[in-house]
């Protein structure tokens, strides 16, 4: 088989295709599809009358990538983020419920925070917010525990410990799960 310049051809060892550019006896130059020059034994290389292979001499690959590349329509529309609503945070401490709680007593203040704390729970509901959380502090445990049993009884409603980080032990996170309208 005889090689002339201008035929195309395919190296049997390696995955390159190419041009023959220069013939010298048994040694054949190709200039491959990415623009290299490399000589071959004819022995290698095999004729190849199927392979289309586009070649521009001289052209950067770069260039011709960019070229090909379909340029971007630019938006002038500024896309608005969702701004997060801060977390309502309740804090069901007597001092914080009133101004003077002197007068009343250990079942009066529990009633009143209890109270407060179903208020709150109701108002989230009606008004569709997802989450609350509500500060009790740690204390003995009674207001959590009643707090605990106000929330479960409601059907819609899922509750936790809050963020140990930011709240500490004294805190529950309530998660309201919104009915369709």
């Amino acid at each position: 088989m005889t090689l002339n310049k201008g035929d195309k051809v395919m190296v049997l060892d390696d995955a390159l295709e190419g041009l023959v550019v220069a013939v010298n006896g048994d040694n054949i130059t190709i200039e491959t599809t990415e623009g290299f020059e490399l000589t071959y034994t004819a022995k290698e290389l095999i004729k190849s009358a199927a392979v289309e292979i586009n070649y521009n001499a001289g052209q950067n690959i770069k260039q011709v990538l960019k070229e090909k590349e379909i340029p971007k329509p630019r938006s002038f529309v500024k896309e608005k983020k969702a701004k997060e609503m801060p977390v309502p945070e309740f804090d069901l401490h007597i001092e914080k419920l009133v101004k003077n709680f002197r007068g009343m007593n250990n079942f009066d203040i529990l009633n009143l925070q209890v109270e407060t704390a179903r208020r709150h729970v109701e108002f989230a509901i009606q008004n569709r917010i997802p989450k609350i959380v509500f500060i009790h502090g740690v204390g003995e445990g009674v207001l959590k525990a009643e707090l605990d049993f106000l929330l479960g009884r409601y059907d819609n409603i899922d509750f936790q410990d809050a963020n140990y980080q930011k709240y500490g032990l004294g805190a529950t996170e309530i998660y309201i799960r919104q009915k369709k309208p």
